[in-house]
């Protein structure tokens, strides 16, 4: 069978090393496979199989330092996941049993308790027989933390089969933000990463394991791992197993591409996610130590965990290249590894290093070489899909009144000490303009008049908050005065009767301490600490683009896509409406898939709506790096129509999926958590009130007046005069051979 495309040119600055334990490993892993009943009679493999696709090998690749014991304890983890990846293929995704799947992996978590002292169940399949013996033989030796963390991220990948399942049951094809959300879980790699923590003794710290650059690392390792897995496995997983969950196939359907194309564009993708695990390794992972206090010995685990998460991308490409599980008969130019003809043997690693790096070159330069405030052009907005009436709440105008009458008493509409700007970032035109009130109106229609004014301020407060970083910090740098700014906020949200706070010494702290105050005094305990928690997010996530902006940095697309959540503030805003629901629904529904990927799809349509709106804005007035127009155009390298576009048709399929999602499988889960009538009024209800929350925020890009030519001209009129300027020019810009010096970004007036 002729492969459907050639291997694209990849990405692997490491050289890949061979653990000296491999024969060793593959002969005790045939012996373990085998007294798992895996082989002959299984129906699943026989000892053919399982040499052909030599998972020693892998693992051998992927962990080149583990000692003998390890290495054989780390392969049979990996003949187990591919075992039972073969197995749920064969009995339940060929069948489409989605009852008989739902039983068989419900049982699964009895195997792997995170106290050791609960009683195992007997194993009644290979599955089950094998994973009871490797959670006894893996978790002892390890912390509560690690083995609670090894038990979600094995638990997700089990549980997220059914995802795959039930896409093939519908011929669904996911879209690209979707399915590199699904893809983590249902691939494994996170799964990878805990065993590497086990294979190079180099278990996290628990304070830190769950930080923004671990988790960015750990993302960016699953994406990695998978993005090629797909590139490899798409004739066996789209030609022969009938599957649809494939990036290339993802890409090919969504952007209009032939597969050669699609797997291009993936491979990009897969570049890109590389270089942000080494931007997060190189900038993120040393400022986490100093304020978390790290030791040195735990500062050595991380790194030793960084080096393993290396040796796995390699390894693990060096693996599917040797194979006979996937498609690598590509031709000698894909099988080098962008060797380019240099030299080969000891020692010439480096030379194979220095190529690939050369060949990603191009793309890295873009994420660093936008011109800031350039002229956004005639860029015709995306049609942005609206299935829901807006309904405005009664209290509209009473919240106008207001939200200007509490502008003035926090200060937010005035002059503050020590502010760079002469009269304030905000004066109360500029807050009418901005019309909160509508937002909130069409948010929260249901909302009595005092809790209507309290959602009004919470979305000045983050506007507020959201303008006042990049003009206080972004324009000196100070990312240390940033970061103190950012600390002490945290001051003005307790989450019990302890000291009170300190006095606030500028808006943004005023403004918190009354929401807080207003906010969060009738909450329970538990509540209270996730709504901080979602406050926190948001004003970590202005420190990221400070970050960014500073280095003039366009943003990777997968990272820019999750922390935009963060930075619109959508699960503030959504914890907002989740405040009415008390105690009805249980936190295990809230962390249903199906409900927050119907969060995780409102928000990414919500943020995309900004992004549509606000281009202009953000590009051309204020010099901004995080839009996704510009974030696609930097990945894709086209036009800015083009690019428009291509958001367009991602806030389609988000919309799409939300509604699959709210119409299905929200009803799906009434069954499977056995809610009684007031648990399914209260989550239909949250759908309705996510439904209400989409359509409002349309409504107030539509009706307000920060996005509008005129309020830009008003707004800005530094950055005003300089377009017209440029506009009064007969000649463009100089283009060509020789011309980039005259292209190098104007600094921005202080």
């Amino acid at each position: 069978m002729a492969q459907p495309f050639e291997l694209p040119q990849f990405y692997v600055p490491y050289p890949a090393r061979l653990n000296p334990h491999l024969e060793a490993a593959r002969e005790h892993t045939r012996s373990w496979a085998r007294s798992m009943e895996m082989l002959e009679g299984s129906g699943i493999w026989e000892e053919s199989d399982l040499d052909s696709h030599d998972y020693a090998l892998l693992c051998a690749y992927t962990h080149p330092d583990a000692s003998g014991p390890e290495l054989d304890l780390v392969t049979d983890w990996y003949v187990w996941v591919f075992f039972f990846d073969d197995h749920f293929l064969d009995i339940f995704k060929r069948t489409q049993d989605m009852a008989g799947a739902r039983e068989y992996l419900d049982r699964l978590p009895a195997f792997m308790p995170v106290d050791l002292s609960e009683e195992v169940p007997e194993p009644a399949n290979q599955v089950e027989a094998g994973l009871a013996d490797l959670w006894a033989r893996t978790v002892p030796s390890m912390s509560e933390d690690f083995r609670r963390r090894f038990h979600d991220s094995t638990r997700a990948l089990l549980e997220e089969s059914l995802w795959e399942l039930s896409n093939i049951n519908a011929g669904r094809v996911a879209n690209p933000v979707e399915y590199i959300e699904m893809r983590r879980k249902v691939g494994g790699a996170p799964w990878s990463a805990n065993l590497v923590e086990h294979a190079a003794g180099a278990e996290l710290p628990a304070r830190i394991a769950g930080s923004r650059p671990l988790r960015v690392l750990r993302d960016c390792f699953a994406d990695g791992v998978h993005l090629r897995n797909d590139l490899f496995s798409y004739q066996r997983e789209i030609e022969e197993e009938g599957e649809l969950s494939n990036a290339v196939l993802v890409l090919e359907r969504f952007l209009g591409l032939g597969p050669q194309e699609a797997a291009e564009r993936v491979n990009d993708l897969l570049t890109s996610r590389l270089h942000q695990f080494e931007h997060t390794a190189f900038t993120e992972v040393e400022p986490l130590f100093d304020r978390f206090a790290v030791s040195p010995e735990e500062r050595l685990a991380v790194f030793a965990y960084v080096k393993g998460l290396q040796d796995w991308q390699s390894g693990g490409h060096e693996w599917h290249m040797r194979s006979s599980r996937y498609m690598n008969g590509a031709d000698e130019r894909s099988r080098a590894v962008l060797t380019l003809g240099g030299p080969t043997g000891l020692g010439s690693s480096a030379a194979r290093v220095a190529a690939s790096l050369a060949a990603t070159m191009p793309q890295r330069l873009r994420s660093f070489s936008h011109p800031p405030h350039q002229p956004a052009g005639e860029v015709r907005r995306a049609a942005v899909p609206m299935p829901f009436p807006t309904t405005l709440s009664p209290h509209l105008d009473a919240a106008r009144r207001h939200s200007l009458e509490w502008g003035r008493a926090t200060g937010l509409t005035g002059p503050e000490p020590g502010f760079p700007l002469p009269g304030g970032l905000w004066n109360e035109e500029k807050l009418a303009a901005y019309d909160f009130a509508l937002c909130s109106a069409g948010i929260h229609p249901a909302a009595s008049e005092e809790e209507l004014a309290l959602t009004t301020d919470w979305l000045a407060w983050g506007t507020y908050g959201d303008d006042y970083y990049p003009a206080v910090f972004g324009r000196s740098g100070d990312m240390a005065a940033a970061r103190i700014a950012t600390e002490r906020l945290k001051l003005f949200m307790p989450l019990d009767a302890g000291p009170p706070p300190p006095p606030p010494v500028t808006a943004l702290e005023r403004g918190l301490a009354d929401l807080w105050r207003r906010t969060a005094g009738p909450m329970a305990p538990a509540a209270r600490a996730r709504f901080r928690a979602s406050v926190e997010d948001m004003c970590e996530s202005w420190l990221w683009e400070l970050d960014n902006q500073r280095l003039n940095r366009v943003p990777d697309p997968v990272d820019y896509v999750e922390m935009r959540r963060r930075t619109f503030g959508s699960d503030l805003t959504m914890s907002l409406s989740r405040i009415g629901h008390g105690d009805v629904l249980a936190d295990e529904v809230y962390r249903a898939r199906p409900v927050r990927s119907m969060e995780a799809a409102a928000a990414d349509f919500a943020c995309m709506v900004n992004d549509v709106f606000s281009y202009r804005k953000e590009v051309e007035f204020e010099g901004e790096v995080h839009n996704a127009v510009l974030v696609v155009r930097n990945f894709l390298d086209c036009s800015p129509q083009q690019a428009m576009d291509v958001v367009g048709d991602l806030m389609e399929a988000r919309m799409a999926e939300f509604q699959l999602l709210t119409e299905t499988q929200i009803p799906a889960l009434f069954e499977e958590f056995d809610l009684d009538g007031a648990a399914r009024e209260a989550l239909l209800g949250y759908a309705q009130e996510l439904r209400d929350w989409l359509a409002g925020i349309l409504t107030w890009h539509e009706g307000c007046h920060r996005y509008d030519d005129g309020a830009l001209m008003a707004h800005f009129p530094h950055a005003a005069a300089a377009a017209a300027a440029t506009a009064r020019q007969p000649w463009g810009p100089p283009a060509g051979l020789g011309t980039a010096a005259a292209r190098l970004p104007v600094l921005p007036r202080s």
